[in-house]
């Protein structure tokens, strides 16, 4: 029988909260691995270890981990009592069937009490396996590590280790608002906050009738790739171009982008306040659009009362895209689309609004009405991950490599 030992990292830090994390966490690994078999997690000695079933697949196994934040990494392991007669003999038939070229044995003792120390038993252990393979002994750079964790019932050893995504449980930060566009940026940020323990609820901002649906399925695509992370997400599909009609009849057209990045996070704190959301996340990068320097920055969370997150504000574009492709996302972003940010766009957009000039503006806006309208339209989307039969479907898209327009921002 076949056992996953998953390590954590920073949940070891958290003192008299570990408790909590580790709940959260093994609730976690459930819910990503059901459908596997997988029926309970057991905690041993700052490690947890997931009893598999006979018959288990393990490559959906491991991708589904790959996505459990919390996990720092895990491996596919093998058990024996705790002897060391028991392991070597454990050891052997685990390497039926198996050429070695090279290897190295590292230990790890969470039970003091074992007879021999980590260094003995890499040196007793490499001994028999070098014996009985005749590979060759490689510190620096083996083809095989036997990874041999000696705890205080039995002993786990397994042939590599598989990396994972790191970061808090998520479900332990409470939730937030990630505004999505169609945009390489958006998914990415709301990825780092997932990845700190929240839970994300995202906003898509959409044109029609004035534009196709392309945006829409869009982000629906993304919405499903980041539940992968989080198991359950809710999108609300809110109708901008209205809201857009008005600004621009109403408004200077140098400001219209940033009236209409005031509108949008005005209408996610709504949603931020009926999903019980504490913060807003954006993609925001500073200097990389009209909308996004400091002077607009500052003139558009003044809009709201929630801290606005913007975990790319550092971020150049290489580092992003970067990240948007490990995550899965990128592909995605870079199909074309109709963003509601590229209607009704001015040439020349304001890079150094202010308040006096913006608040001019809105008063001839009937704001109030407008982001409760927005929200009585929005529709509300539902994803599951594993998906269920009556998760939505977007419609099939095809691939280009065009980017999309970023006018306004990535939100």
């Amino acid at each position: 029988m076949h056992h996953v030992v998953i390590h954590y990292n920073e949940i070891g830090l958290k003192g008299r909260n570990r408790p909590l994390f580790l709940r959260r966490l093994e609730a976690n690994l459930l819910q990503a691995t059901a459908g596997t078999g997988i029926r309970r997690v057991d905690e041993r000695s700052g490690r947890l270890v997931l009893p598999l079933p006979r018959d288990a697949d393990w490559s959906t196994i491991r991708e589904r981990l790959r996505c459990v934040f919390g996990v720092a990494n895990f491996s596919l392991a093998d058990r024996s009592d705790l002897e060391m007669s028991a392991l070597k003999a454990a050891v052997d038939r685990a390497l039926e069937g198996r050429v070695l070229t090279s290897f190295k044995v590292s230990t790890r003792r969470a039970y003091k009490q074992f007879p021999l120390s980590s260094e003995e038993v890499n040196r007793e252990l490499g001994a028999h396996v070098l014996e009985r393979t005749h590979a060759r002994v490689s510190l620096e750079d083996p083809e095989v590590t036997i990874h041999v964790e000696v705890l205080p019932r039995d002993i786990y050893f397994a042939f590599g280790r598989e990396a994972g995504p790191g970061g808090l449980p998520l479900g332990v930060s409470g939730s937030v608002v990630a505004l999505l566009s169609g945009g390489i940026d958006s998914p990415v940020a709301a990825y780092r906050l997932m990845k700190r323990g929240c839970r994300a609820v995202f906003v898509h901002f959409h044109s029609r009738p004035y534009q196709d649906g392309t945006s829409r399925a869009k982000a629906a695509d993304l919405v499903r790739c980041l539940t992968r992370f989080q198991f359950h997400s809710r999108l609300y599909l809110v109708p901008f171009a209205e809201v857009q009609r008005q600004i621009v009849a109403a408004a200077p057209g140098p400001l219209r982008v940033v009236l209409y990045r005031r509108c949008m996070v005005r209408i996610a704190a709504e949603v931020a306040r009926r999903e019980g959301a504490k913060a807003l996340v954006t993609g925001e990068s500073l200097g990389q659009v009209a909308s996004q320097t400091l002077d607009n920055l500052a003139v558009i969370e003044e809009a709201v009362a929630l801290p606005i997150l913007r975990p790319l504000i550092g971020s150049d574009k290489e580092e992003i895209v970067r990240q948007a492709r490990a995550l899965g996302s990128y592909e995605i972003s870079i199909l074309p689309d109709q963003d509601c940010c590229s209607l009704f766009v001015p040439r020349h957009p304001a890079t150094f609004s202010t308040l006096a000039e913006v608040g001019q503006a809105e008063s001839r806006l009937p704001i109030p009405v407008l982001v409760r309208t927005a929200m009585e339209q929005a529709e509300i989307q539902a994803f599951e991950f594993p998906e269920s039969a009556s998760a939505p479907s977007a419609p099939a898209m095809g691939r280009n490599d065009r980017g999309t327009v970023e006018a306004c921002v990535d939100p």
